[in-house]
């Protein structure tokens, strides 16, 4: 596991920048303002980085275009358009007055209210920065999020009682696809996936019905749940709901079964109801965004034209249409539906309680998706809790797939004694050569 591990760190040395997004200077500069730094220190920073970062990937595009490969390297001048642009915004805001917060001012009032509602991610990125500098701090951070999700995939699988090699492949999935991907980027992504499979170990643990591991699981459930409030209030709201909505289809089918629902299970419902109360309810208290703030910002461009009238029916307009195209371009490259199907089988085939549980948290990516129905948003980030099922369940799909037996036949027209017995695979290929022919001298022996 941690060679696993190590190995997919030192892959990542090769891109060191040119991960971050437009969210990255948000969390940056709110990162090093917490730090001590002033609004002018953090934004200098945060853009210094973006800049060189959109720089570094000009000159890498060029150096493979077909026809500027052997121009001049345009990184200079990317870098200076780049500064010219942030800090004209930035300085304009500042000189109107929007000065408060943690972050620098890129952008407008309210939406910076968002970021300054999440500070979870700015403090887990804090002594990475501290210890090692703005570019490698953020480069270890993703590094650290990515490695401690694989580790957690293992975990989770090896509660499950899987074989070693089937955690291995788990957690080696989780670095591949889309998920290692992701969790690279410094955004909340990397920090959200690692706390959700936190709670999914945590219910593999409740559900194995040993007293201690019930609580270490209630405490890791808890744990995440109020850690994720910290990150993304919104995705605590969603994974308590839908654990909750999981161990209460779990106990209900027992119940029907004829059997108790066991502890573990009401235990992880009542958690994640707790969740859900907790957090309604620390969010109001804290005036925190709302559903309806957030309603505005994803149709106003992020708060760049006027409030809309009549924003809900706008959006459940939108809703449709996004999910009408997001299936059609999903028809058309099947292969993340493929993916989530076949990991939805392998977790629910041997393993249904547990199961239920990794299906419901997989599910808050869709939730997530569909508070965001923007087409255009840094590809499939917002699903990308939903590749958990793929991560989780493929292994354990492979898992069931017996192996290939091997039975005793008689030794026919071969030297030796009369007695003695051969093996011969049996498959559909048994007796084949690598070219689908049958081997010299097997002809007419009845094969």
């Amino acid at each position: 596991m941690l060679v696993l591990a190590g190995v997919f760190a030192v892959l990542q040395l090769a891109n060191v920048t040119g991960r971050d997004t437009p969210d990255t200077k948000n969390y940056l500069s709110y990162a090093l303002s917490l730090r001590g730094e002033g609004k002018r220190e953090a934004a200098a920073a945060s853009i210094d980085y973006a800049c060189r970062s959109g720089a570094s990937i000009a000159a890498r595009r060029q150096s493979v275009d077909v026809l500027r490969f052997h121009r001049p390297d345009p990184a200079g001048r990317v870098l200076a358009a780049c500064r010219e642009r942030e800090w004209r915004a930035v300085e304009a805001r500042l000189g109107a007055g929007q000065s408060g917060g943690r972050t620098a001012p890129f952008m407008p009032e309210r939406f910076m209210r968002i970021f300054e509602a999440r500070p979870g991610y700015p403090v887990f990125l804090l002594p990475f920065l501290t210890l090692f500098g703005v570019t490698w701090g953020l480069w270890l951070a993703g590094v650290a999020v990515t490695v401690a999700g694989g580790v957690l995939v293992f975990l989770v699988l090896r509660t499950l009682r899987a074989a070693a090699p089937v955690c291995l492949t788990g957690q080696a999935l989780f670095y591949v696809l889309p998920c290692g991907t992701t969790a690279m980027r410094p955004m909340t992504e990397g920090l959200l996936l690692a706390l959700t499979l936190a709670a999914v170990w945590g219910c593999a643990l409740a559900l194995d019905g040993d007293a201690r591991r019930v609580r270490a699981g209630l405490w890791l459930v808890g744990g995440a749940l109020a850690a994720l409030f910290t990150v993304k209030h919104a995705q605590a709201l969603f994974l308590g709901a839908c654990l909750a909505g999981a161990g209460a289809l779990v106990a209900m089918r027992r119940r029907r079964a004829g059997r108790e629902p066991g502890r573990g299970v009401l235990a992880v419902t009542a958690v994640g109801c707790c969740g859900v109360l907790g957090t309604v309810l620390l969010a109001r208290l804290l005036h925190l965004p709302s559903e309806s703030e957030s309603l505005q910002d994803l149709l106003t461009a992020h708060f760049s034209r006027p409030d809309r009238t009549r924003a809900w029916p706008e959006f459940l307009h939108l809703q449709v249409n996004f999910w009408v195209e997001w299936t059609r371009r999903q028809l058309w490259e099947p292969l993340f539906a493929v993916a989530v199907a076949a990991g939805a089988w392998g977790v629910l085939r041997g393993r249904r309680p547990a199961g239920v549980f990794v299906v419901a948290a997989a599910f808050t990516g869709v939730l997530t998706q569909a508070g965001h129905p923007d087409i255009s948003i840094w590809g499939d980030r917002l699903i990308v809790l939903a590749w958990l099922l793929p991560v989780l369940g493929l292994p354990l799909l492979l898992e069931s797939v017996p192996p290939r037996e091997r039975i005793a036949l008689p030794a026919q027209d071969r030297p030796g004694p009369p007695d003695r017995a051969r093996t011969v695979r049996r498959g559909p290929f048994a007796g084949m050569t690598p070219f689908g022919l049958t081997r010299r001298g097997d002809r007419g022996r009845g094969r």
